[in-house]
């Protein structure tokens, strides 16, 4: 079973486009439980229709609050087409493979959420350069203020883009295979897990004799998070 927050005040609207029609047992629209996946991802999937035609582009995201940002390059006629559409930004973390003892009953533990919003274009220099810190802090705190300086050029070529949270829903899969009752038939089943984590760092070729690994990197690699 999935474990996800009872229903409360702070849920999400329930709407035609969030409601979960199969397994709604393993669904929610807690905003805890849509926080904890998008936090917990550190890439997204945006998905917006330009003249008429779907397109899903990845990318990093960070959260703040109700808000979601992403970034990409000023250039990308995809972030110039979302100003002020409707968007449908996707995270999913994969836990394992589920094998049952028929094909039918194969499944996977997941984590996912799915957010609706309109995506607004960061247009102030010093508002998109502070967006871009805080994105910088959210992954690997305490390395913005070591790093060059970024020019006003680099701020020029990136696009930032917010999106409030209107709509959302998560969806949990946790568990063994659902075929209890078939425990008689003699076929192994069980849980493959998968787990991503940071592997150990490698260093860009010509970095600088006596410049190690800052320890809040190593900190954040031990701790076994993505984010």
């Amino acid at each position: 079973m999935a474990d996800l927050s009872p229903p409360s005040a702070d849920d999400y609207p329930t709407t035609e486009r969030t409601r979960v029609r199969r397994e709604h047992h393993r669904g929610s629209h807690a905003q805890a439980d849509v926080h904890a996946i998008l936090d917990a991802a550190p890439l997204c999937h945006v998905g917006y229709v330009i003249n008429g035609a779907p397109y899903v582009t990845p990318t990093l995201h960070w959260r703040e609050g109700n808000h979601v940002y992403w970034h990409g390059s000023a250039a990308s006629r995809f972030l110039r087409a979302a100003e002020d559409m409707p968007v449908c930004l996707t995270c999913s973390i994969m836990d394992g493979y589920v094998l049952a003892r028929s094909a039918f009953y194969h499944s996977v533990n997941y984590r996912s959420a799915m957010v609706f919003g309109k995506a607004r274009l960061l247009e102030d220099a010093d508002e998109k350069a502070d967006a871009l810190r805080r994105f910088v802090e959210n992954l690997f705190p305490g390395r913005w203020d070591s790093l060059r300086p970024m020019t006003s050029q680099e701020v020029k070529a990136t696009s930032v883009l917010r999106m409030e949270i209107e709509e959302a829903t998560a969806k949990v899969r946790n568990g063994p295979p659902g075929d209890a009752d078939e425990a008689n038939v003699p076929v192994w089943a069980g849980v493959l897990p998968v787990h991503s984590h940071l592997a150990p760092a490698e260093a860009a070729p010509g970095v600088l004799h006596g410049i190690e690994l800052p320890e809040p990197l190593a900190a954040l690699i031990q701790s076994g998070r993505l984010r």
